[in-house]
């Protein structure tokens, strides 16, 4: 699914205009990049978690040449999955863990032999 895509099906659940749709979802996008620029992470309670993470500089090497360079230090905007997507798209997994959860181990520990 793309943004378009995404538009035209929130305009057809909530019965409002395809262009007023897209603004929404533009606007969405737009909130999400600019709290990232500004290094904020961004929680959506259900959907999951937007954070930025920071790349040290490093050294590489071209694939063409095999010669070593310099790649400069940058951000990345990861993203993890809250419970309710990961379930959701895993459904047979998530009904068999929690069927089948062990049982919590007794912490007592032999006593140590005496010599």
């Amino acid at each position: 699914m793309n943004a378009a895509e995404l538009a035209d099906h929130i305009a057809t659940e909530h019965e409002m205009g395809k262009s007023q749709a897209k603004k929404v979802v533009d606007a969405v996008f737009a909130a999400i990049v600019d709290a990232a620029s500004k290094g904020e992470e961004v929680s959506l309670p259900g959907f999951g978690k937007f954070k930025v993470a920071a790349r040290e500089a490093r050294q590489g090497r071209n694939p063409a040449t095999g010669e070593t360079i310099q790649i400069a230090a940058s951000k990345k905007l990861g993203f993890t999955p809250a419970k309710q997507v990961k379930d959701a798209m895993n459904p047979a997994a998530s009904a068999s863990a929690s069927a089948s959860k062990p049982a919590a181990k007794s912490a007592a520990k032999p006593k140590a032999k005496k010599a």
